[in-house]
């Protein structure tokens, strides 16, 4: 009996194993999306967690935030592999459409083809005859490189529901990206290299980021950082490069790691949930030597921000139940809570000057909350402690 219960248990510990180990190996397929709204067959390239690496081979068990990549002007999908390579093994499933890759590309559609993906590739998490079949997370990114990071605004500003924007020497497009940018509210973070000839950050990342309507923006400059370098190795990248700034102070390898070590933590919270990773992602951007940055968070640079008056709440950190205990007379007000992207996540009227709020359901992470009656408006930082 025992026997028969070890050789039926054992196999399930093992794949239990497996599929919970990290990283995840990277499974490859091709697929092609239909836009029935303008008659156009979308091919696309997807990376994806796998518990071994191969084509076609099965998805490993979870659920995998999705991210959209549009590739730069001549430059294949294959010149993102160092993307794939960093961000697949930590549980990211990577699309990167392959149309407009020709001469006389179309931002317009290329931006299309990324925001009809984002909507589509979700639907091949509710599909029972997908290799995607329940392992889609419904969080997704629009991430692109040059001419594809100027196409990820035209994306993002076609499909709102997506949960952040991430690009990287994005250039200016036709219909305008920059314009593009005013229509998008989603958390964004934009890569420049700040010795970029071919698309300097004057002319092109500085001002759609000044012209974002995120709650939460980030513009990143690497230093000595070029164009091509946020690739690998391209030849039509590196020629055109070739003619305004022949050499670089600075490594591919090095600007892939400072782009990665900033990515990580902002997917990681963006997408991933991960509440604590966004104040390391400051406590890194404000400690780096190899970045310069801007930044406009709602949350992180919060107004009447008061350590002392306006009331009091403990235990912080907290794990299940906070304490808030208001000044007499202050009552009859709200309590709002925002996690640090400036997103509130939990409202509740206070009619009590004491009151027990249960913050259980929470995620474990850094978050502000924020009292207000009348034009008086209070607000704390609490450290959510996991359950």
């Amino acid at each position: 009996m025992k026997l028969t219960f070890l050789l039926i248990i054992l196999p399930l510990l093992i794949i239990s194993l497996n599929t919970s180990a990290q990283p995840f190996e990277i499974g490859h397929t091709t697929l092609v999306f239909h836009d029935s709204s303008r008659s156009r067959d979308i091919e696309t390239e997807i990376y994806y967690p796998a518990n071994m690496p191969g084509e076609d081979v099965a998805v490993a068990m979870g659920s995998f935030p999705v991210i959209i990549f549009g590739h730069g002007f001549l430059m294949s999908w294959e010149a993102y592999q160092n993307f794939w390579e960093a961000l697949v093994p930590e549980g990211y499933v990577m699309g990167f459409p392959t149309t407009e890759m020709g001469l006389t590309p179309s931002h317009e559609n290329l931006g299309l083809d990324m925001a009809f993906l984002a909507a589509d590739m979700q639907q091949l998490s509710t599909d029972s005859t997908s290799l995607f079949f329940q392992t889609l997370a419904s969080e997704t990114a629009l991430m692109g490189h040059s001419m594809g990071g100027g196409a990820s605004f035209l994306a993002a500003a076609q499909h709102p529901a997506i949960s952040t924007l991430v690009n990287f020497a994005a250039a200016e497009t036709n219909p305008s990206a920059i314009s593009a940018a005013a229509n998008i509210a989603v958390p964004a973070l934009l890569f420049s290299g700040d010795d970029d000839c071919v698309t300097p950050p004057a002319q092109h990342q500085k001002p759609m980021y000044d012209s974002l309507s995120s709650a939460c923006k980030t513009h990143i400059a690497i230093k000595k950082g070029g164009h091509c370098y946020f690739a690998n190795s391209n030849f039509n990248c590196t020629l055109g490069e070739a003619f305004c700034n022949p050499t670089l102070d600075i490594t591919r390898e090095e600007q892939h790691a400072t782009t990665f070590d900033f990515l990580k933590l902002w997917l990681s919270y963006a997408l991933a949930g991960d509440q604590s990773a966004f104040s390391t992602f400051n406590d890194s951007l404000a400690a780096s030597s190899r970045v310069d940055f801007d930044q406009a968070c709602a949350a992180t640079g919060i107004q009447s921000f008061d350590e002392e008056g306006g009331f009091q709440f403990f235990p912080n950190p907290v794990r299940d139940q906070v304490h808030i205990v208001l000044p007499k007379g202050q009552a009859n007000g709200w309590l709002r809570m925002y996690n640090l992207f400036g997103e509130k996540v939990y409202q509740t009227f206070i009619r009590e000057e004491e009151n027990k709020i249960d913050l259980s359901d929470m995620a474990a992470g850094v978050y502000v909350l924020r009292y207000g009656k009348g034009s008086a408006v209070y607000s704390r930082r609490v450290v959510k402690e996991g359950s």
